[in-house]
């Protein structure tokens, strides 16, 4: 694994940085409802299963199949099965998440929501501020795949099955960082919680090179190299 450790940062990590520190400065100097930032933070779950989709729709456009393997057995799929085996395992991760998430929030004067509810009302859950973070995840999570795996020409070659699996270790991360922010919030340290969550983020952000996955799933290397 030491050849996916980066080097050194890019101006994609750069960015990312930044986009990771607004939150911090939002609550800590902005006054913002920590408890809100920890549903943005739930919600990037959703926007990287969205997007791999989206990728994984891209490559399928190109190589129409490719090989899906169970066990020791191979067989030649069609790249539609992909997505919507992913679409249903990793929804329904999701959604067990995101009901345990919601469950541990509490609105003022709100009962908390079911996972569809929220989704589709964000509106009444978020304030504007909030609101507008998580419009920037949405357009840096576009802006990164875009510069890394559009215009390089990635999907033309990238592995389905290494793409499907891809977001499951960075969210993995993401969700016990949320646990752990979650029994904080239970205690009124929603600063404290921001603060530990933004370092921890930052610190895989800039040591994982996903990038360098990413090319590696284009070559189809990822499974003899790890």
């Amino acid at each position: 694994m030491k050849q996916f450790l980066k080097r050194r940062l890019s101006f994609t990590d750069i960015f990312l940085i930044l986009v990771n520190l607004v939150p911090l400065w939002g609550v800590w100097f902005r006054d913002w409802n920590a408890k809100e930032i920890f549903l943005v933070y739930c919600l990037e779950s959703v926007i990287a299963g969205l997007y791999n989709i989206v990728m994984m729709f891209m490559t399928t456009l190109v190589k129409k199949k490719d090989v899906w393997t169970n066990g020791t057995s191979s067989t030649i799929m069609s790249g539609y099965f992909f997505i919507f085996f992913f679409a249903f395992h990793y929804g329904f991760f999701v959604f067990i998440q995101m009901t345990i998430f919601l469950g541990v929030v509490q609105f003022d004067n709100i009962p908390s929501p079911g996972v569809f509810d929220f989704l589709f009302h964000l509106t009444r859950y978020l304030s504007p501020a909030t609101q507008q973070l998580l419009l920037l995840f949405i357009v840096s999570y576009g802006l990164v795949i875009i510069k890394d795996f559009v215009i390089p020409g990635v999907y033309k070659t990238a592995s389905l099955g290494t793409l499907m699996f891809a977001p499951y270790a960075r969210i993995f991360i993401q969700q016990f960082c949320v646990i752990i922010g979650a029994f904080l919030l239970e205690f009124n340290l929603g600063k404290i919680f921001i603060v530990v969550f933004v370092i921890v983020k930052i610190f895989f952000e800039i040591v994982l090179n996903y990038q360098k996955l990413i090319e590696e799933a284009g070559k189809g290397k990822i499974e003899k190299q790890v």
